[in-house]
């Protein structure tokens, strides 16, 4: 298991590169004239504890995320407070997909 203070060691590196990140996306992307409006869903993990968890998973010995990230759900409760499905972390993995392979590079 991966000590606390290393967590948020890898979780703050992971939340000023996503602050940046986000600003850079911004400062370089089209505004559109007329909003669609879409459904976007609250959730109460950030794209930071995501990343977060998908990097402490490559450093960990478990084979496959779904058994991992039942181990965090579990066990570093103090960690992740507030950690959604497994499912629903499968969704906001898609949203992480992209800084998360720029953040690695």
């Amino acid at each position: 298991m991966i000590p606390t203070n290393k967590t948020v060691e890898i979780y703050y590196l992971v939340d000023e590169f996503l602050k940046e990140y986000d600003a850079v996306i911004k400062s370089h992307s089209l505004e559109e004239g007329a909003p669609k409006k879409r459904r976007n869903r609250k959730f109460t993990m950030s794209g930071s504890e995501v990343m977060t968890i998908l990097i402490l998973f490559h450093f960990s010995s478990f084979r496959d995320l779904k058994h991992f990230y039942l181990f965090v759900r579990s066990h570093m409760k103090s960690d992740f407070p507030h950690t959604v499905s497994y499912n629903r972390f499968v969704e906001l993995e898609r949203k992480v997909c992209i800084p998360l392979a720029v953040f690695l590079k």
